[in-house]
């Protein structure tokens, strides 16, 4: 194949895969539609049912009392009513999973056609646009590899609303032709510096979904019906956070204290420029270096936590679009064209 036949390629599988992601996220949002009037078992759900507190109260028979037995049926109406839903519910989610999973295939589709493009063929990180792409599809395959692992079903909607927004931006407002790489970014160490990048920004996202639900759960409290009924417990929520971001801290510790001034000083000869970007990633690891500390240390748990962590998927977040937009000094911002018809890399 030509590089504007895998061009062409990488573009057909991103407007694929935003097709099918969105496809997963209407069969997830009808899963949660009928497993929104899904009673949980044993609740007493009508002024009959308050009358009788437990079905041995009254007798297997019928009792000749018009309210007994009104509860009795409107149990059995629920029961009834709450299967069905429950079946529907579980065979869209099954769906929407199966779904998830043929987008990710096509994003990776996308991204190995983008890198096959360029001559020569490269690393697919070469601009913003790109990097989007990338770190998109970390977020969405890390969804589906933990989806049984840490029972993320729950986490579907949100994640699947984030990537299409994500990809939207990229394909309407960051798209650019392929292009070669400026000589300070074709090196091994831009693979190894971005890939570490990109799967601990995929890791803080999620990290950072799960607090944001906890802080959302922990607010409006329990609930008996509806989606927030179907996410695990503050506990539970609490924890998959931490295991998260226990994983994704190390990675950012790699990617920006080990790779980062190394790739530096190849390019530029000095391992640390007080770069913008630089220093917003500094920041970043300070975050969540204080996250795992303050849990370990000081039994910042729930809560407080979760307010940390968002905090540092903001500062996370903000290093990647905010420096690239608003900051005019950073050597990570390659907004202008390169001279030769090669381009600079935005990251």
């Amino acid at each position: 194949m030509t590089e504007h036949s895998w061009a062409l390629l990488s573009n057909q599988a991103v407007g694929a895969a935003g097709v099918v992601y969105f496809l997963a996220l209407i069969a997830h949002l009808v899963e949660w539609s009928a497993l929104r009037s899904v009673v949980p078992a044993g609740r007493i759900g009508t002024r009959a049912d308050a009358m009788v507190s437990t079905p041995a109260a009254a007798p297997p028979g019928p009792t000749g009392d018009p309210l007994v037995e009104e509860g009795r049926q409107a149990r059995l109406e629920t029961s009834g009513s709450s299967a069905a839903n429950e079946e529907r519910g579980e065979l869209f989610g099954r769906l929407g999973y199966l779904l998830t999973v043929i987008a990710v295939a096509a994003h990776l589709a996308a991204l190995v056609g983008r890198g096959m493009a360029a001559d020569p063929h490269r690393v697919p990180w070469g601009n913003m646009y790109e990097f989007t792409l990338s770190g998109t599809f970390v977020v969405a395959a890390a969804y589906v590899v933990l989806h049984r692992r840490l029972a993320l079903a729950w986490m579907a909607p949100l994640v699947l609303t984030f990537v299409l927004v994500c990809l939207m931006i990229a394909v309407l407002w960051l798209y650019e032709p392929v292009a070669q790489l400026t000589e300070a970014l074709n090196s091994y160490w831009l693979v190894i510096h971005v890939v570490s990048a990109i799967l601990a920004t995929g890791a803080f996202t999620l990290g950072g979904m799960t607090s944001a639900v906890y802080l959302i759960k922990a607010r409006t409290g329990e609930r008996e019906s509806g989606w927030l009924s179907r996410v695990p417990s503050l506990d539970v929520l609490d924890q998959v956070a931490y295991r998260i971001h226990s994983f994704g801290f190390p990675v950012w510790t790699f990617a920006v204290l080990i790779t980062g001034p190394i790739w530096a000083h190849q390019a530029w000869s000095s391992y640390w420029n007080w770069d913008p970007k630089e220093v917003w990633a500094f920041i970043t690891w300070v975050v969540y270096a204080g996250y795992l500390h303050a849990r370990a240390t000081a039994g910042w748990r729930g809560r407080n936590a979760a307010i940390l962590a968002l905090v540092g998927m903001a500062t996370l977040w903000f290093n990647f679009i905010g420096i690239n937009y608003f900051s005019s000094t950073s050597q990570h911002s390659y907004a202008a064209p390169a001279p030769m018809g090669s381009q600079s890399v935005t990251r």
